[in-house]
């Protein structure tokens, strides 16, 4: 009977102890592990507030010189890049374009209804037709590039390519101009016009630079639906917003510009009148009036300080975007791949 007494005991004992053990490991992680469960404590709050926001890092961005020495780059002494794989590139890119243009047999009418659809046109000139279109064999050669500060901004970086492009890119038109003097269509004269762009040759500027826009209802960096006009009349470091909850966002975009010593040279033919009786051929001051016109029209738009900028669309990976090679199609020529 004494065994038996000494044995629940040491059995009671026992189941007591682990309890206890029990009840301080469930106290310990209650009290100094988990957080208190009351909305009502200050310290929950003050932690709440304090973390409400994930920090991203780093905190800022890097400068020009840390993007320089992070990438091994000086400018002082790196050699020049030849770019023959970036002209390779562009080369498959505008011979896709031309395949395109051979295949469309629409070609011509777009055109023709782009010229039709020119406003305020003089009531003596008829429509005008496209007679010729030569869209090229050769490519553009990039070559020359070097990375610099920018001279207007030093934290933006930039970069200077040379570009070369000797060629024969041809459009002619014919047209007829109506004399309705002193009645209409007293008299028609045939005028025919052929334009080619024989070389051009010229440093691109190309950079990067962000630009604060207006943000809309759906808006996705990158959109070119997006309202893209830039706040260059408010002050630095502004931002607007209004009461539907639209502000501003920043979107980078892509810049380029030419050089002003840029070469480009034309080959203009022009005829006026008609082949079956005196037709002038080729008159020098047609040929000055239209290649003046085309060198302004280059001028206004690509020439430093002016310069095209295209915004780029959002590259973050997306399913939508995503593709699979086709394993059952083997590429035929290289340059399809």
């Amino acid at each position: 009977v004494g065994g038996d007494g000494y044995n629940w005991n040491f059995i009671g004992g026992l189941v007591i102890g682990q309890l206890s053990v029990f009840m301080i490991m469930v106290i310990f992680i209650r009290f100094f592990i988990f957080a208190d469960s009351s909305p009502n404590s200050r310290d929950y709050s003050t932690h709440l507030r304090q973390n409400r926001r994930p920090k991203i890092l780093p905190s800022s961005v890097a400068t020009t010189e840390k993007i320089l020495e992070k990438t091994y780059y000086n400018v002082d002494s790196h050699p020049s890049e030849t770019l023959d794989w970036f002209s390779v590139l562009v080369a498959q890119a505008i011979n896709q374009v031309r395949e395109d243009v051979r295949t469309n047999e629409n070609i011509i009418k777009s055109l023709n209804d782009a010229f039709i659809s020119i406003g305020n046109m003089p009531k003596f000139l008829d429509k005008i037709e496209v007679t010729e279109l030569n869209i090229g064999e050769d490519f553009p050669i990039f070559s020359n590039c070097r990375i610099s500060p920018s001279d207007d901004d030093p934290t933006r970086l930039e970069a200077q390519i040379d570009v070369d492009l000797r060629d024969n890119i041809t459009l002619g038109i014919m047209t007829k101009l109506l004399m309705n003097y002193p009645k209409a269509l007293f008299a028609v004269l045939p005028v025919a016009l052929s334009v080619s762009v024989k070389r051009f040759s010229g440093t691109l500027t190309v950079s990067l630079r962000t630009r604060s826009v207006l943000k809309e209802p759906n808006f996705s960096p990158g959109s070119t639906k997006s309202n893209v006009n830039s706040l260059n009349n408010s002050a630095p470091g502004s931002s607007s917003s209004n009461s539907s909850g639209s502000g501003t966002v920043n979107t980078t975009y892509l810049t380029f510009s030419f050089s002003s010593d840029y070469i480009l040279e034309f080959s203009i033919n022009s005829s006026i009148g008609s082949k079956s009786k005196t037709q002038l051929l080729d008159l020098p001051k047609i040929g000055q009036m239209v290649e003046s016109r085309l060198h302004k029209w280059f001028i206004d738009r690509c020439v430093e300080p002016r310069y095209q900028q295209v915004p780029l669309p959002s590259f973050w990976p997306r399913k939508k975007t995503t593709k699979e090679k086709d394993q059952n199609i083997p590429s035929t020529s290289y340059g399809n791949t």
